[in-house]
């Protein structure tokens, strides 16, 4: 049988904690697991002084760990990062979690922030994040939107602000950054921050602490629902998120195809562990419409992202089509939900479920 992560985690939930007594799981020290061609390899985080307590642990999850379909061999490393420097007299739990700034917030008056995710790229994530946020401030709502792909930008180019540079002003104490209005969506990325298109090569801790400054750094001003375009993965940008934004809920966005699913799966369990609500799953390229024949074609497979919601119990939000118009309108820097069209339709009525599961789910807080 194939290696399952539920049966791992599943595994390793049986092993009690030595310190906080429960399971290993339920106290947090899984910090990471991976299965590299058989080999499942996983970190777990402990206190540096109790270090001689989990020995006997570790040995015990690569023997729980082996017993797993799919796992040839399997490697658990303690790590024991010491504490981090005193802040107001209190030691900080994590070196690596970004810290808020003193003085004013950028995002104090921000109501709520939503995530939108994937776990897999090339699934037209960002252009559902674009179109989604345009069709939401249609409705009257005040919408930013926040790219956090570091590595891999993509709003400037969605938005047509390609080449425009972010400026700072002066509040208080504090240097804030203004964000790039663009079709009445505050916007921030990057790309606004850097001078030109060199790279960005940076490791998981500074990825994961720009997200969170785009955030507290950003004069966002009011608004009633900042959305978070994420990168692929389920890695460092989307834990750090978790710990440090806390977003009020989760998109994930998906094509029909099986390998698609399989990554929006993972994405939607990520999102689960961290204690993030998902609000429902967006299927996108759902069907191509030929513009000759006007036939229906399922390019990449038909109903699977319906019934991988309805397996996970998460809200089908809708689909959006493979079409032309959805891809010259993201070239031109002029997102279709902005104009008025059949297609733009479309993103009106996922906008309405997507506003619908964010009041649901604030209500149930």
């Amino acid at each position: 049988m194939a290696y399952s992560e539920n049966e791992a985690l599943k595994a390793l939930s049986k092993i009690r904690d030595p310190i906080k007594g429960g399971d290993i799981i339920s106290a947090g020290r899984l910090a990471s697991m991976e299965n590299r061609d058989g080999v499942l390899q996983a970190v777990l985080q402990i206190p540096p002084v109790e270090a001689d307590a989990f020995f006997a642990i570790r040995e015990a999850a690569q023997k729980a760990l082996e017993t797993i379909d799919g796992v040839s061999r399997a490697q658990v490393v303690l790590s024991a990062h010491k504490a981090g420097p005193q802040v107001g007299g209190r030691s900080r739990a994590n070196p690596h979690q970004a810290r808020r700034p003193e003085g004013v917030q950028g995002d104090g008056e921000v109501k709520r922030i939503i995530a939108v995710s994937s776990a897999k790229g090339g699934v037209g994530k960002s252009t559902i994040a674009a179109n989604l946020a345009i069709a939401l401030s249609k409705q009257g709502l005040r919408i930013g939107l926040l790219d956090a792909d570091i590595h891999g930008p993509s709003l400037p180019h969605l938005f047509g602000t390609s080449g425009q540079q972010a400026r700072a002003v002066s509040v208080g104490a504090r240097k804030i950054i203004v964000p790039i209005e663009a079709h009445g969506i505050q916007t921030m990325s990057i790309a606004y921050l850097t001078p030109d298109d060199s790279p960005i090569v940076w490791r998981g801790p500074l990825v994961q602490g720009a997200i969170a400054r785009m955030l507290w750094d950003v004069d966002w001003g009011p608004l009633d629902v900042l959305m978070i375009d994420m990168p692929p993965g389920t890695g460092d940008a989307q834990l750090g998120l978790a710990q440090d934004v806390k977003p009020g809920g989760a998109i994930i966005v998906s094509t029909p195809q099986d390998l698609a699913l399989l990554d929006a799966r993972k994405g939607a369990a990520m999102f689960n562990k961290v204690d993030i609500p998902v609000l429902g799953l967006v299927e996108n390229m759902a069907v191509f419409i030929c513009p000759d024949c006007d036939a229906a074609h399922h390019i990449f497979g038909e109903g699977g992202a319906k019934r991988d919601a309805e397996a996970l119990k998460i809200p089908y939000l809708g689909a959006a089509p493979l079409h032309m118009a959805i891809r010259e309108s993201g070239d031109s820097g002029q997102p279709v939900s902005a104009q008025n069209s059949d297609v733009s339709e479309i993103f009106d009525r996922l906008a309405k479920s997507v506003w619908k599961q964010i009041l649901k789910t604030a209500q149930r807080e």
